[in-house]
């Protein structure tokens, strides 16, 4: 029981310490390069390189930030589920 309950509290401190929010979201920037972003919100769950474009998700598919950077820099967000 006491092993369960301490489970619970830690991935109830995990989900409460997610910086994928609507009031970080509204911090992005355009032009706001790659680190700043990464100090906003944290390490990006997961990034992909095409042509020159680096696509970065933060979040899973029900509540997410994607941003895309070109030469380091935010060109284009977005949100979902994290009104």
């Amino acid at each position: 029981m006491k092993k369960a309950f301490s489970m619970a509290a830690m991935l109830l401190s995990l989900t409460a310490c997610s910086k994928v929010t609507k009031e970080n979201y509204d911090k992005l920037e355009m032009g706001m390069p790659y680190n700043d972003v990464v100090s906003l919100i944290g390490k990006p769950d997961k990034c992909d390189d095409t042509l020159g474009v680096t696509n970065c998700i933060w979040g899973d598919d029900a509540k997410h930030i994607k941003v895309a950077f070109v030469a380091d820099k935010a060109t284009l967000y977005s949100g979902k589920g994290i009104n």
